[in-house]
């Protein structure tokens, strides 16, 4: 009734059901997700980055967690998409920043300097005030340095108003903040994201890194994607790496960087330093020549 009166005059609507429920589930999930927020129950684990050359770590993305009292701990798709174009999306978003940029600077104290990525959506980006709200959060963190924090963006966030998204990539970019293009290849992928865009690196899509060896198909547009990456100038980081003949044949396309389950698991902020101590003591990666680069199998 309240949808028909706000269409005008002489006009109806039906009532479904089944999305009728499914509103008053979101509404319920939203409300129990912000009382989790103010009592402490979201946590951020960390999926380490790495040269697959060298084996060195460089870097860490944070991935949001629900330590749900009752459900135990979910996974980001039980909840994120449901605020996804909601007020309470920003919260999470500036939180999950702060968040992460305490703990990068916990592990700079134990001798684990590297730089920290958050994901951020398009409805918190898009914000009139997203670059003011975000030096904000930079100002609480005194010890925070160019190049400390990258803001990955997912590729379908991108395609409203370029023009004004780049000039807000911009300012942030000289508040020392680096930005990558998360998932590349599996939205309305475009090249002017790469010319208009101020972005520093690109990520690419698990979905062309798991079937690489299988599917004939997603080998030349995962070869197309790194290009494309050289090219313009930009760092390129496969998501998904989970055996060593992956991580080999990335590296003959010329893609280093990776993260995956086969380097390492999301884990909690606070193991992160060993397992980075662990990991560069063992002998993964190995080179056999310019053109034979192989990798020994993972443990």
């Amino acid at each position: 009734m309240c949808q028909a009166k706000l269409a005008g005059k002489r006009c109806y609507r039906f009532f479904d059901v089944e999305q009728g429920r499914f509103l008053r589930g979101k509404v319920a999930t939203v409300q129990e997700l912000r009382c989790a927020l103010d009592r402490s129950q979201l946590v951020l684990h960390y999926q380490p980055k790495v040269n697959l050359c060298d084996g060195k770590v460089v870097g860490a993305e944070a991935l949001i967690r629900w330590q749900h009292p009752r459900r135990g701990l979910l996974q980001p798709a039980a909840f994120l998409e449901l605020i996804e174009s909601h007020p309470l999306a920003v919260e999470l978003g500036e939180w999950a920043i702060g968040a992460a940029l305490l703990q990068r600077n916990c592990w700079k104290e134990v001798g684990l300097d590297i730089p920290v990525s958050v994901n951020i959506g398009a409805y918190q980006i898009q914000k009139p005030d997203f670059a003011t709200r975000l030096q904000t959060i930079l100002a609480s963190h005194p010890d925070f340095k160019t190049g400390d924090l990258e803001l990955e963006l997912v590729e379908t966030s991108a395609l409203y108003e370029l023009t004004r998204l780049a000039k807000v990539i911009d300012v942030c970019r000289g508040l020392g903040v680096n930005f990558a293009i998360d998932d590349f290849g599996t939205g309305y992928s475009s090249l002017a994201y790469l010319q208009h865009l101020p972005i520093g690196s690109l990520k690419i899509d698990r979905s062309f890194v798991g079937s690489m060896l299988e599917d004939s198909t997603s080998l030349p547009i995962l070869a197309a994607v790194i290009k494309l990456a050289i090219d313009f100038r930009l760092s390129v980081i496969a998501e998904g790496v989970e055996t060593p003949e992956q991580a080999a044949l990335l590296l003959r396309l010329g893609c280093d960087l990776a993260q995956g389950y086969g380097i390492a698991r999301p884990m909690p902020g606070h193991a992160i330093p060993n397992w980075a101590v662990a990991w560069q003591r063992r002998p993964i990666w190995q080179l056999d020549g310019p053109h034979n680069r192989h990798i020994s199998p993972l443990p």
